[in-house]
């Protein structure tokens, strides 16, 4: 998927202003944060959207969510909300599933 945009992220070809990394995943900043804090954790398997997650893909959305859970503690972040668009309808801009980390402010419920 060399056309993809995290894809290129996650390969080192485009920079980020990366938070963590390993061999499963990349968290990042977002370009275009939406509240004051705003990271994205990317699997590096290309995976188009959660609609696209089967049960072999179970080990690394596990691992994807330690990691959300473990940037969060040295963040200090306690309350945040976990985020990931399924197509274009909901708001997925980018083809490579993904999950927005918000914090820094009150969210109200629902969303929109």
């Amino acid at each position: 998927m060399s056309a993809c945009l995290f894809c290129r992220i996650a390969a080192g070809e485009i920079p980020s202003n990366k938070l963590y990394e390993d061999e499963q995943c990349l968290a990042f900043h977002d370009l275009d944060p939406q509240v004051p804090t705003h990271f994205l954790v990317i699997p590096k398997t290309h995976i188009a959207s959660c609609g696209d997650v089967t049960a072999a893909d179970a080990p690394v959305i596990g691992h994807l969510f330690t990691v959300i859970a473990q940037i969060a503690k040295e963040l200090g972040i306690t309350d945040f909300r976990v985020v990931s668009n399924c197509g274009e309808q909901a708001g997925q801009s980018v083809p490579h599933l993904h999950f927005h980390v918000l914090a820094g402010r009150d969210m109200t419920w629902p969303p929109g």
